[in-house]
């Protein structure tokens, strides 16, 4: 007999310390910290990832491994500046234990995973969980490329079902999680708010959703925990 269901992990991308403590303030269960939002998120200063980690007290926190913005290719410097990171995020110090991961993606010419770096980023990561990032919602054979990501050691891919948002992408959402029959962790993200976040999770199955919960503060994005509260109250709702 198998036990009752988890509750759907609620992550919410922010851009910022203040951000990450209202998210967490507003129940969601991790944050995914990144810098420069209007790009896709870019890697986070090591003092903002540092004060993250001191600061909040049960939020998971996942850190963007991303030097720049633009397209998904990584070029052997900019692998370098990756690995970098991820070793200083793996020396920081984490009062309070918080479950402490990356977030890294990276695509070859030909559009396919570049497994050689993709591999180095997970060895690099140790034991910290690795996610691959959307840049896999931009691989044609996604089927073939979700076993390359299982292969490689990674815990989660977080995808839309290479749809513009993950409601559209539902049917190829439930596929892929079906496929990775446990071994990996699929997270669904795109266009989630609290007003869709039930049907994303019922046609999809997915236990765990993404999403920003945008609001502007003096010209600029911050977190809403309004937003937060309503989209954990609609999943944690029978």
């Amino acid at each position: 007999m198998s036990g009752p269901e988890l509750p759907t992990t609620v992550e919410i991308c922010v851009g910022d310390v203040p951000s990450a403590l209202v998210a967490e303030a507003a129940g969601a269960d991790r944050v995914e910290l990144c810098a420069d939002l209007g790009q896709g998120g870019t890697t986070p200063s090591l003092g903002a990832v540092a004060v993250t980690l001191r600061l909040l007290r049960r939020a998971g926190v996942r850190v963007m491994v991303r030097p720049r913005g633009g397209d998904f290719r990584v070029s052997a410097a900019e692998e370098q500046v990756m690995l970098a990171d991820i070793e200083a995020i793996r020396g920081l110090h984490n009062p309070h234990d918080l479950a402490l991961g990356v977030v890294v993606g990276a695509v070859n010419e030909r559009g396919g995973l570049d497994l050689p770096v993709l591999r180095r980023l997970v060895e690099a990561a140790g034991p910290m969980p690795v996610t691959i990032h959307k840049a896999f919602d931009e691989i044609e054979d996604q089927f073939g490329a979700l076993e390359e990501i299982i292969s490689l050691g990674a815990d989660a891919v977080l995808t839309s079902g290479a749809a513009p948002t993950a409601l559209t992408g539902a049917e190829r959402l439930a596929a892929l999680r079906r496929q990775a029959a446990g071994r990996l962790r699929v997270i669904a993200g795109g266009g989630i708010r609290a007003n869709n976040v039930r049907e994303v999770v019922e046609r999809t199955g997915a236990r765990e959703v993404h999403l920003r919960a945008p609001v502007d503060r003096d010209g600029r994005e911050a977190t809403d925990g309004d937003q937060v509260r309503q989209v954990v109250a609609a999943v944690r709702t029978s």
